[in-house]
């Protein structure tokens, strides 16, 4: 199911993941998230950010739930609990997996979130 982006198709595997993380914008983002049902937020946006930099910074990491809470809190400098990431990214296997279908990354075969 590709994505139509200005006037661009962006190209997805069977599961809507990017074929090519290089496609990735904000635009296509926006696209992605409209396509999921997900209305992006700046918390939205800071995940993406954290899963993309750890992804491209640590040779392709892709970090399970209980890594993006630890992660946010810091970053939110509150507590952050599952339930707040699943608030913010509801489906898709969960939010580790739906936001970095999101984010342009590849989809990850772990399964669960810890």
């Amino acid at each position: 199911m590709p994505y139509e982006v200005n006037g661009q198709t962006i190209e997805t595997d069977d599961n809507g993941y990017l074929a090519d993380p290089n496609d990735w914008n904000e635009e296509v983002a926006k696209a992605i998230a409209d396509a999921e049902g997900v209305e992006l937020t700046q918390d939205h946006w800071d995940v993406i950010k954290y899963l993309r930099d750890t992804y491209f910074e640590e040779g392709g990491h892709q970090p399970n739930n209980r890594e993006m809470v630890k992660a946010m809190s810091k970053i939110w400098g509150r507590k952050v609990g599952s339930k707040d990431l699943f608030m913010l990214f509801p489906g898709g296997g969960g939010p580790s997996k739906q936001a970095a279908k999101i984010g342009g990354l590849p989809e990850t075969k772990r399964k669960g979130g810890y």
